[in-house]
Parts: structure tokens; C-alpha cells; sequence
């Protein structure tokens, strides 16, 4: 049985994905991940812990967990993990990419440095540090402008602000994200600066794709038809495949692959995002890991002879060595939905799923949000409600459905009920466990 190592954050939706994947295969996945190392095996799992922030004490913990199995590939779900895997995988003399490219792809300012570099169509930007004076940079900025942190996924901390008044409210806002408790456990200093930008135009596309010894090959375009205009850029719908011209997806993948080629990427799952205007195409990231959540479920595979198979499946084929051209994305068209978070509050109840599933041309809709579960919407956020899933003979009606399925939910959110510091509490209230 051939062993893929998976590197992974503990809270990743697609890890049960691959094991579906790996378990159809015939393929043991060996699990690195970001657990406690103090407690045996808490999800009975078997995997490496891990520490992203401490790259030497984890590749050590995975060449000695592999010294007596050897592993035959290596794959990363979400971008944290895609940089410790390209460590990985030099370490262990396994096909993947060079550790400097990992980096780069995660750090939204070497990646405009790549690319500027390289000729392609790149927005003015800037580096600051937080503790700079926002009513400086104001003063000095060209509108509009996009404030962004610099290794954060999925739109997290990135705002358009059109003024001063926007940029320093924008400004300390994004200070005090990168100043939270779960951004400072992860001890990395770049959630010490940000990067200011100039803001690109445009409609924008999502590509998902894979590199072999260097050569980029597209799966899908993705056409994303809700407008990304600000203050905040929450995705909502991924649609494939594109309604763009031949010519103009054409020019979106050879951007792209000049993009990996510029950062250096060599092999593995990519995923990109670019805007497309009548200036031609900005390419926005490019990262080494397959598409996130549970996104990849919009995409399925077939090759000769009519067999199906998962995106998933597919990259694992790619991580043993396996020849994987032969899969092509299956006829007829097909889409996500990321239910966004509407606001801020205790999540309860969702109503109409069961309307929301009679919807034409719907296959799934998948509730991830637990009761009782804090709900923060963007620029805070990094988590939405669910999935919902379509597919059809064209790309027009799968958006449709899915904007039909999602006007059939209702969610009920609870306003969250904040706790009260000591000194704001009773004056009655003591400390002292002897005083009821």
C-alpha cells in the first residue's frame, strides 16, 4: 500500500475528502497536523504533530515518523501547511516545490515582487507596518486602495477603502485582526506588516490546475459572477466552465502559468485568482494546494472508459506518480455556493433546506456551521454557513439554482451576549470563593 503524507491544519473540511479518496485508492494517508503533542493520538488518527511556526522541530517529527515507511508523495490542504510541505517533501527527496516558492506563494508581497519581476500586470503596492500612523499613509495614498495583510487566506482582513476617513477606520481595523489571539498564536512575524495596494478593476476568476516537473495544466475555470467591488471581498459562487470566450481563458491560463513560473512553483495542486478588464489580466495569487473547503466537490473527473473520480482522487493519483492526463472534467456544468455569514451573532437554526434541496438541478447542500457556534462575517471572519452544490447543461442555470436554493434558507443568529470585564461587573460581585 502506497502512503501519501498530508499536511494539514486540525480543522481543514477537506481532510475527510482525501481519506475518501485515499480509501477508494487503496492509499494510506499518513496525517501532519497542528495538534497537541502532549496528548496520544486525540483523534485517533495516527498523525505527525506538527508546528507550522517551527519548521525544523516538524520536519524532524516527519522524517522520523517516515524513516521506517517512506512515503511516496506529499500534499498540503490550505496555505499554511502548503509552505511546511514544500519543506517536506525536499526533505524528503520527493517531488514538490523548492521550500523558497512555498514561502513566497503565502506572502502577498513577495508574490507582487514575483510577478512584477516577470512582467505581468501587477497594481502598485506598498509595505507598512502596523504600528505606523494610519493618518500618515492616508495622507500619502492613491484612491481607491486595498489594505490586506499579508498572509491571510480567503479574503480575511482585505478591505477597499476610497478615502482617508475609510483607509485609517480600514487601517485599525486590520490592526486589530492581526493583534487577536488566534493571529498571534501562530507566531509569524509578517502578521507584523501590511500591504497596501492600489485596486485592480475588473471581473474575477478562479483557476484550478496542477504542475508536473513545472509544466502547468488547467482543470477549470471558474467564473465568479457575483461583483467583488468592496469593502469587503467575500466569494460566494464558483461557477465552471466559464461563460468568458475561448480567447479570453486562453489568456487567463497563460497568465497564470507565467505566474508559477515566477514564483517558482514546480509540483503539485495550484489554485489562482486574477481579474480580467479591459486592461488584460492581473493575476491576483497563485497557491501551491488545491482549491479550499469543500469547493472541490464542484468538480468531477471522468477518463476513458466513463469511470468518475474526485479531485481528491486525482491529485493523489498525481502525489504517487501516477499519469493523471487521461482524467478530464466531466461534461455539463457545474457550481458552489459558500453561504456567507449575513452577521455577526450565535448561529441557532437553519430553515428550508429541505425546499432548498427540490431546487433544480441542486445535488447537496451542506450545513457546516453548528449550533451555538460564534459566527464572525468578513473582514474578521474565516468560516461560512455551508455549501451548496448544482449541476446542469449550463453554466447560467447552475448559478440560478444556486441562487434560487440559498433565497430558501433562513438562518436564525442570536446576537452575541458579551461578557463583562471584572471591573464592569457588580460592585457586588467578589472574587473571594468563600463569598456566594
Amino acid at each position: 500500500m502506497k502512503r501519501v503524507l498530508l499536511c494539514a491544519t486540525t480543522t481543514g473540511y477537506q481532510i475527510r475528502s482525501f481519506g475518501e479518496a485515499a480509501h477508494k485508492l487503496g492509499v494510506r494517508l499518513v496525517f501532519a497536523s497542528d495538534r497537541c503533542d502532549q496528548l496520544e493520538d486525540p483523534w485517533w488518527d495516527q498523525a505527525v504533530p506538527i508546528r507550522f511556526y517551527d519548521e525544523r522541530y516538524s520536519v524532524d517529527a516527519v522524517l522520523a515518523a517516515c524513516a521506517d515507511a517512506p512515503v511516496a508523495g506529499v500534499l498540503a490542504v490550505g496555505d499554511r501547511p502548503s509552505v511546511l510541505a514544500a519543506e517536506l517533501a525536499a526533505a524528503l527527496g520527493l517531488p514538490g516545490n523548492p521550500p523558497e516558492a512555498g514561502r513566497a506563494s503565502r506572502n502577498k508581497v513577495a508574490t507582487r515582487r514575483a510577478f512584477k519581476s516577470a512582467g505581468l500586470s501587477t497594481p502598485s503596492f506598498d509595505e507598512v507596518s502596523i504600528l505606523d500612523d494610519p493618518n500618515a499613509l492616508a495622507a500619502n495614498c492613491s484612491y481607491p486602495a486595498v489594505i490586506k495583510p499579508i498572509s491571510l487566506s480567503g479574503s480575511r482582513g482585505v478591505m477597499r477603502v476610497d478615502d482617508r476617513r475609510e483607509f485609517v477606520a480600514a487601517f485599525d481595523r486590520l490592526r486589530r485582526l492581526l493583534q487577536s489571539a488566534d493571529i498571534i498564536a501562530e507566531r509569524d512575524t509578517v502578521h507584523g506588516r501590511v500591504l497596501i495596494e492600489s485596486y485592480v478593476p475588473g471581473k474575477e476568476f478562479a483557476v484550478e490546475g496542477v504542475l508536473t516537473a513545472g509544466t502547468f495544466r488547467a482543470f477549470a475555470v471558474f467564473d465568479k459572477p457575483d461583483p467583488l467591488v468592496g469593502p469587503f471581498f467575500e466569494e460566494t459562487i464558483y461557477v465552471t466552465p466559464s461563460r468568458s470566450s475561448a480567447e479570453v481563458q486562453q489568456m487567463i491560463v497563460d497568465h497564470i502559468t507565467v505566474a508559477t513560473q515566477a514564483l517558482g512553483l514546480r509540483h503539485g495542486p495550484v489554485h489562482a485568482e486574477c481579474r480580467v478588464s479591459s486592461q488584460g489580466v492581473c493575476v491576483l495569487e497563485v497557491a501551491p494546494r488545491p482549491i479550499g473547503g469543500l469547493c472541490s466537490k464542484a468538480l468531477r473527473f471522468t477518463r476513458p472508459g466513463g469511470a468518475s473520480a474526485s479531485l481528491e482522487e486525482v491529485l493523489l493519483r498525481h502525489a504517487i506518480g501516477e499519469d493523471i492526463f487521461t482524467f478530464t472534467i466531466s461534461p455539463g456544468a457545474s457550481g458552489v455556493m459558500m453561504i456567507p455569514i449575513p452577521k455577526r451573532g450565535v448561529f441557532r437554526s437553519v430553515d428550508g433546506v429541505d425546499d432548498a434541496r427540490r431546487i433544480d438541478g441542486i445535488d447537496e447542500i451542506r450545513i457546516t456551521a453548528k449550533p451555538d457556534e460564534l459566527l464572525i462575517p468578513l473582514p474578521e471572519g474565516r468560516s461560512y454557513l455551508g455549501f451548496i452544490f448544482a449541476a446542469g447543461h449550463h453554466p447560467a442555470a447552475v448559478e440560478q439554482s444556486l441562487r434560487d436554493a440559498h433565497a430558501k434558507l433562513s438562518f436564525a443568529i442570536d446576537r452575541e451576549i458579551e461578557m463583562a470585564t471584572p471591573r464592569e461587573l457588580p460592585m457586588s460581585y467578589s472574587t473571594n470563593p468563600d463569598v456566594r
